[in-house]
């Protein structure tokens, strides 16, 4: 039985020369860490000409899912969440009492006179 092999067998067609080093031209970055109140330490990276101002001061930490700042020793403090509010809860308080009861007797009123109950 002959064992003979395919040369190009594993390689992606258009791959180039095997072992080729360069995939590309990489552009300059900085790298910026982010610490989150644990202290985990997050990194990313951004091109090396963005202006300052366009560097968030906060992200997400991936590893805790705190709020991340670019100073190690000062990092953000958790944003406190308000309970989650029911449409009713808004209504109530844009609405006083008086004006939802004339707003409810209105709103059958009209009611009634659609169905000729009136």
């Amino acid at each position: 039985m002959a064992t003979g092999g395919n040369a190009i067998r594993g390689t992606r067609v258009g791959a180039g020369p095997m072992g080729e080093q360069d995939h590309g031209f990489h552009a300059d970055r900085i790298a910026i860490s982010y610490w989150d109140a644990l202290g985990n330490e997050t990194v990313r990276y951004f091109a090396a000409g963005i202006p300052e101002e366009e560097i968030p001061e906060t992200i997400d930490s991936p590893h805790s899912g705190l709020p991340a700042g670019r100073d190690k020793e000062n990092p953000p403090a958790v944003a406190k969440t308000e309970p989650y509010k029911t449409h009713l809860a808004y209504v109530k308080e844009r609405r006083t009492e008086e004006e939802a009861d004339a707003l409810l007797d209105d709103a059958l009123r009209q009611l009634r006179e659609r169905r000729g109950q009136d």
